[in-house]
């Protein structure tokens, strides 16, 4: 994914350009502020989501809504987009990426969208529910024996546990052997990152992953996918396994280290479950922030303001969950209610999953390390600066160092288990050697995949 220019900041409603800047620096330290003002200009309001790319964002939970289920006035396709067919995006716009037309579902509508969400949703359906908890726990395992020993008791959460994770999650749910399994996690984190040739990269290890399971076909989510009776072609299924990567793994990753955070943080109430912290993440931290892009098929009416035909419509899912009109009823409110993951014909395939693999992940690491806390407030922690997504940059932590037992020892043993609330008694002292000399064992040699795998046998 390619990172935004890096040009003179305009003042969000600046009178003189009349959008409202949704990137940068401003944008991330407080957006709650920006959605505030955008909510002044009625159920939408126009923005510039990148350098010279403008939208109409929606900020009202009802009109978002409206737009989500109402396919028949708004559609998906992007290669309507009229600024884009007109030469106006820049070719080199960090916005193309999110934006940009992809043969998969989420690009589709009417008949080809049903029958590639019908292929992914079947799909998703056979993967057992016990097995992807397991799968969640032995990867939290894994990721926390790299950094459990450290006699510092120090380690930064989001790189070396909740943006890893889903990683090692799908890799495994696609059926990936170690050295693919390598390439498709540098791939789609090369594509987060904005590194060259990471789509390259991505693209030819799942073009091999594909022709692997034509040759052996195994009960992996991949064979799955290729064996649906909507019978698609190979370079259909490569994009629904993209989509299934960058829909699935960014936004889990934020989900759970902010519902870490959550849990940790100064002001979470004592006794309240893991279930409570990431369901308020989803709420008011919204994973996907600003997204999901609709193209009007004709000229629109939205709360006094006219949209154009073809002109982008995105959801703040952020904004919308945040909608103070909705502060009276919210207790009343199911759970579930919120737009996190979407909703109408393109909400979320997976998003029960998600959710399971987010509990699992904060359980884990509080059943692992019982003394764990944050090594600075809540409300001191740093939002990346992007429109996309609501994710922390860093999450410092400590903990008592301690070993974790290999996979074979360990497998299942978080099962059912509830972690207490996390106290402060014990504040392991930050000096001490470099984790390379805190005794960790020498690590094989592969990528992250592959080494996840050595650990599972024991290797």
């Amino acid at each position: 994914m390619q990172q935004p220019h890096e040009p003179q900041e305009i003042p969000p409603g600046c009178p003189a350009h009349g959008n409202v800047q949704m990137y940068g620096p401003s944008f991330g330290a407080d957006p709650e502020s920006h959605y505030a003002q955008l909510r002044s200009f009625g159920l939408s309001a126009p923005v510039d989501i990148a350098p010279d790319v403008q939208a109409e964002l929606v900020t009202s939970y009802d009109a978002a809504l409206y737009v989500l289920q109402n396919p028949a006035s708004f559609v998906r396709d992007s290669r309507r987009w009229n600024a884009l067919n007109e030469g106006r995006v820049p070719a080199d716009s960090p916005a193309l990426p999110m934006m940009g037309y992809r043969p998969n579902a989420l690009f589709s509508d009417g008949a080809a969208h049903a029958r590639l969400r019908q292929a992914v949703t079947d799909s998703l359906a056979t993967v057992n529910e016990h097995q992807l908890i397991r799968q969640t726990q032995q990867s939290a395992n894994y990721l926390i024996s790299q950094f459990s020993t450290d006699i510092r008791g120090q380690a930064e959460l989001m790189a070396e546990y909740a943006q890893p994770l889903p990683l090692l999650v799908f890799s495994d749910l696609f059926g990936c052997p170690p050295e693919i399994g390598d390439r498709v996690i540098a791939g789609i984190s090369g594509i987060f990152e904005g590194t060259p040739g990471a789509d390259e990269v991505l693209g030819g290890a799942l073009t091999e992953l594909i022709a692997l399971k034509r040759r052996r076909p195994a009960a992996d989510l991949t064979t799955r996918l290729m064996g649906h009776p909507a019978q698609l072609s190979d370079e259909e299924v490569l994009h629904q396994l993209v989509t299934l990567l960058s829909g699935g793994t960014a936004p889990l990753a934020a989900a759970i280290g902010t519902s870490s955070a959550l849990y940790l943080g100064e002001d979470w109430q004592v006794g309240l479950p893991v279930e409570d912290a990431v369901s308020q993440t989803l709420w008011n931290y919204a994973p996907i922030a600003n997204y999901a892009a609709h193209y009007p098929t004709h000229d629109v009416e939205l709360g006094g303001r006219v949209i154009r035909a073809n002109d982008p419509v995105l959801i703040s899912f952020a904004a919308a969950n945040t909608d103070p009109k909705l502060t009276e009823h919210r207790e009343q409110l199911s759970a579930k209610a919120h737009l996190a993951f979407g909703a109408g014909p393109h909400a979320c395939p997976a998003k029960d999953p998600a959710f399971m693999i987010a509990v699992t992940a904060v359980e884990a690491l509080l059943n692992r390390l019982p003394d764990v806390e944050m090594r600075v407030p809540f409300k001191a922690l740093t939002w990346a600066p992007s429109p996309w997504s609501r994710s922390l940059v860093t999450l410092p932590i400590r903990f008592t160092p301690r070993a974790v037992p290999q996979a074979a020892e360990s497998a299942g043993s978080n099962a059912g288990q509830v972690p207490q609330q996390q106290t402060a008694a014990s504040s392991p002292s930050t000096a001490g050697p470099s984790r390379t000399n805190a005794g960790v064992a020498p690590q094989p040699k592969g990528g992250l995949f592959s080494r996840f795998l050595a650990w599972t046998r024991g290797e």
